[in-house]
């Protein structure tokens, strides 16, 4: 009796740390002025978001009617575990998106090379390029037309506009901006030209790389289906699953599940690619421009 007690118990340790696992590796912003000494696992339902807590009430509701039904305890943090974390462990993560703001950080280089040479200067280059500025860079370029209609420096305007583009391209753009800004020569068309073909090397580069990791990922997502609709099956058959119903086979099932999505969470950070250091990090500089 002492025996399943005590397994019982480390079940419900497992199955809780599996969910703050997974609350864990949801990325959500942190709020500003929170205070500070409460749990990590409340502070991380507060930091969710509207979707990701729909979905752990579901799995919570799924996982008391499973164990009420079948004695299922570890399915109390397990489903809601697995509806938050799997999808994010699982995903293309934020790659597409830094993708699409290089190509974003090209078309808009190429925008101004060819406004330059048709003789504009360059604060009027960066007004016209906002027309066709895309969607992924048109919030920054907004700010920074705004700031040098405002008549804000252009210097000083630049790097505020480096700090909103928080990338190390952005960085190397706007140097070569700042740069065109003090000489005011003839020669920053040909340098953006040079700069905008460099970038969009770059591009295709990170396509081929995340094209090769979709298929890695592709092949996750298949076995994680396979084990899933396993378990699923398993938990509603008779006398196999039988020793898995007890304390004991399910904290032993937890430990076999933690660690496979210990392997999720290794294979997630080995699909990252790493960024370069910014070179352009000057917050005090831009920190009084709107």
């Amino acid at each position: 009796m002492t025996l399943e007690l005590s397994a019982l118990v480390a079940t419900a340790l497992a199955g809780a740390g599996l969910l703050a696992l997974a609350l864990g590796l949801v990325r959500t912003p942190v709020p500003v002025g929170r205070p500070t000494g409460r749990s990590q696992l409340s502070a991380a339902w507060r930091r969710l978001s509207r979707r990701p807590r729909i979905l752990a009430m579901t799995g919570l509701a799924a996982g008391l009617v499973l164990a009420a039904w079948g004695g299922w305890v570890i399915a109390v943090p397990g489903v809601p575990a697995a509806l938050i974390g799997i999808p994010w462990l699982l995903g293309a993560g934020g790659e597409a998106r830094q993708i699409a703001r290089l190509k974003a950080m090209e078309e808009w280089t190429r925008t101004l090379t060819g406004v330059l040479v048709a003789g504009m200067s360059l604060e009027q280059a960066i007004q016209v390029s906002l027309r066709s500025t895309g969607d992924e860079l048109r919030p920054e370029v907004s700010r920074l037309v705004g700031r040098l209609n405002a008549r804000v420096p252009t210097a000083q305007a630049l790097s505020a506009f480096a700090s909103d583009l928080a990338d190390p391209t952005g960085d190397l753009i706007v140097a070569t901006l700042r740069l065109g800004a003090t000489r005011r020569g003839a020669g920053l068309s040909v340098v953006l030209s040079d700069l905008a073909e460099s970038v969009s090397a770059e591009v295709r580069a990170r396509q081929r790389i995340d094209s090769d990791r979709a298929t890695h990922r592709t092949t996750a997502r298949g076995v994680t289906l396979i084990t899933l609709l396993m378990l699923a099956a398993l938990a509603a058959s008779g006398s196999y699953i039988a020793p898995y119903r007890t304390p004991l086979g399910q904290t032993m099932l937890a430990v076999t599940l933690a660690v496979y999505v210990a392997i999720l969470v290794q294979l997630k950070r080995m699909g990252r690619t790493p960024t370069p250091p910014r070179f352009l990090h000057n917050p005090k500089e831009a920190s009084w421009i709107p």
